[in-house]
């Protein structure tokens, strides 16, 4: 997709106006090299098949160490770097999310038909969930004709990209098992097909309920007619301090108390030379530079640059199943700089599980058609481009959030100097520091399913 309400994502290179690095990972074994042997054009299937015993048509590409490719600077040259195919990378990591180009063809936007009765798939680690969500949604409330938005719907897995069919019995998506993940997906998906292929009324529309989610936690599958299912009702976590929210050692609370008139901001320092390492998360095509899934994030806690946001010991269990939005207040003495932000379940025992994750590049925070840069001494409302997650946050258990200006490689680094980072090696260091008060109610709101 490319837009979708909220959503620029623009073919998943950006999302909140920042690049997701696996783009850059993924093209160098798929770009096709201008200058790279072709076979002539109207060439006969059977040349083709004769061909193919002797050269091999699809060759691997030499593997690349990407944990150290994806650092180069420039970001532009990282293909360059390590003496891969030229191609289309060059042309579009300079494009802006809102570039013409983008909406030449290929991607589907939201001012779009859509014609197709569809069975959709999303997986709680995958990297585009929300925007896959979000689209599932706007089909059903846009498609021009009634037999398509009626014929819309959805699964989704605890599982990591494309990796729907892999559930076992105990599935373990990074370090946290999901349980007995497992789902009829070969039946359900060969019915389906039989159905608007072959037109064979074989009942699988009444088989399949409108949506069918897995509650990770919980570690079971769900039903509903929607997404967020309706009894999920939106429950705001406003953050607190003293003003030392700095790594899980810090002062930072996560609590439905809006916070009083005093505005005590936690203030850290995001250098983009030494930028928060991704662990874990929602993720895809980066080699081995992240591994996707779900970790414990405690260790890296323990950072200066991470501040720390954790609701008390929960009485009771919930449910938070839909989209999660936040919204924060920055300042900073950079032009231009990255707030990131990561939902996470932290166990009795300390161990703190990521759910989602996102990020927005702060000169896109009035829209991704124009660049506002900072003034320092101002104070920016962020809205973050929504996470999702369905996950159940048992007795003992806390809510926390992580918030930094930096989830590398997962994302690119924001170089801080409001110029275009692609063709930037030097950055400089932003001291940023969130707020929160009566007046700048920094905050995340939650769909909590009402049991």
């Amino acid at each position: 997709m490319g837009r979708i309400g909220e959503y620029f994502e623009q073919g998943n290179w950006y999302r909140g106006g920042a690049g997701q690095m696996l783009f850059t990972a993924w093209l160098y074994g798929t770009q096709h090299d201008p200058l790279a042997p072709r076979l002539p054009e109207g060439i006969a299937q059977e040349d083709v098949q004769r061909l193919q015993r002797f050269y091999d048509m699809a060759p691997r590409y030499p593997r690349i160490d990407w944990s150290e490719g994806l650092r180069h600077l420039p970001v532009q040259d990282i293909l360059k770097n390590v003496q891969g195919p030229q191609g289309i990378y060059e042309e579009m990591i300079t494009r802006k999310p809102n570039d013409p180009k983008w909406y030449e063809g290929g991607l589907y936007h939201d001012d779009m038909d859509f014609h197709v009765p569809s069975f959709w798939f999303v997986s709680w680690y995958d990297v585009a969930s929300s925007p896959n969500l979000a689209l599932f949604n706007h089909v059903r409330e846009n498609a021009s004709d009634p037999g398509i938005r009626d014929n819309q719907y959805l699964v989704i897995a605890p599982t990591l990209h494309c990796a729907f069919t892999r559930a076992t019995e105990n599935t373990v998506v990074g370090e946290r098992s999901m349980g007995d993940a497992r789902w009829q997906y070969d039946e359900m998906i060969t019915a389906w097909f039989d159905l608007w292929l072959k037109g064979e009324e074989n009942g699988v529309k009444q088989e399949l309920s409108r949506v069918t989610y897995y509650t990770m936690g919980e570690n079971k599958w769900q039903t509903a007619d929607q997404w967020p299912p309706k009894e999920a009702k939106m429950t705001t976590y406003y953050l607190n301090s003293g003003g030392k929210a700095n790594s899980r050692l810090g002062d930072g609370t996560l609590s439905t108390r809006r916070p009083g008139a005093k505005d005590n901001p936690d203030t850290f320092q995001y250098d983009p030379m030494d930028p928060v390492t991704s662990y874990g998360g929602n993720v895809c095509c980066t080699g081995n530079a992240v591994q996707g899934g779900s970790f414990d994030q405690s260790e890296m806690e323990l950072r200066e640059d991470i501040l720390v946001y954790t609701s008390a010991p929960l009485k009771a269990g919930i449910e938070v199943s839909g989209f999660i939005e936040a919204e924060l207040y920055l300042s900073s003495d950079a032009k231009d700089t990255d707030v990131t932000i990561k939902l996470i379940d932290v166990h009795p025992d300390g161990k703190a599980y990521n759910l989602d994750e996102t990020i927005q590049r702060v000169r896109y925070r009035e829209g991704y058609d124009k660049e506002v840069f900072m003034q320092e001494g101002e104070v920016y409302k962020i809205k973050m481009t929504p996470m999702s997650t369905s996950n159940y946050f048992k007795e003992g258990h806390q809510i926390r959030i992580e918030i930094s200006s930096s989830n590398f490689p997962r994302f690119d680094r924001n170089m801080n100097t409001g110029g275009n980072n692609y063709d930037e090696t030097e950055g400089v260091v932003a001291t940023n520091s969130i707020h929160h008060s009566n007046k700048y109610p920094s905050k995340i709101t939650l769909p909590i399913v009402a049991r």
